[in-house]
């Protein structure tokens, strides 16, 4: 629910408890803008502020689906230049994110880590009901192999966002973030599957 704006304050919270966490993002923007329409805080900057904050290990930051028209030439910079570890959407495409996940699971190590999904990282033609589709996404397969590679990391918690009812004529945007909630809920540590 909500748009990524929400994820700054629960990250406030958790920092609180748990100091800076690593985080698996993954979402077409990397939503790091500095302002938009003169505010600081909107669901296009929360990583930005949690970056001031230290709110985040950014030694243990991977966005994951990156993609996107943007108004700046350079659009990745900032997070380059923090240390997250960037995974645009073409290096994606048409193969399995099992490896990666693999990779992710060892950059992130024994420590506390956050998941935040935002539903645009998959492609519209899967989850359309959003409010800024962007075209060649991922796949509902790569978002559980995403989702289900997080097993057995420390989470600390989670968050899906972005979904907009109004756009999801079908349902199937609301189909598909509740089972990806529901598989998030099931790498929670602690919990025991079959």
């Amino acid at each position: 629910g909500g748009d990524h704006t929400i994820t700054y304050p629960i990250l406030q919270a958790v920092a609180e408890k748990h100091g800076p966490v690593g985080l698996v993002h993954v979402d077409a923007h990397t939503d790091t803008g500095d302002r938009a329409l003169g505010e600081k805080i909107y669901h296009g900057t929360p990583f930005r502020r949690c970056v001031e904050e230290g709110l985040l290990d950014c030694s243990r930051v991977v966005q994951i689906g990156i993609r996107g028209s943007s108004y700046d030439p350079d659009p990745y910079k900032y997070c380059r230049d923090q240390g997250f570890r960037m995974v645009p959407a073409e290096e994606c495409w048409s193969k399995s994110l099992v490896p990666l996940m693999a990779e992710v699971r060892k950059q992130m190590g024994d420590k506390p880590v956050y998941i935040s999904f935002d539903i645009d990282g998959l492609d519209p033609a899967y989850a359309p009901g959003t409010g800024t589709p962007e075209i060649a996404g991922l796949t509902p397969a790569q978002a559980l192999e995403i989702i289900r590679g997080c097993k057995g990391l420390n989470i600390v918690g989670c968050d899906l966002v972005e979904v907009a009812p109004m756009y999801d004529v079908s349902g199937n945007t609301a189909l598909l973030a509740a089972n990806l909630l529901f598989e998030m809920l099931c790498v929670l540590p602690r919990v025991k599957t079959m």
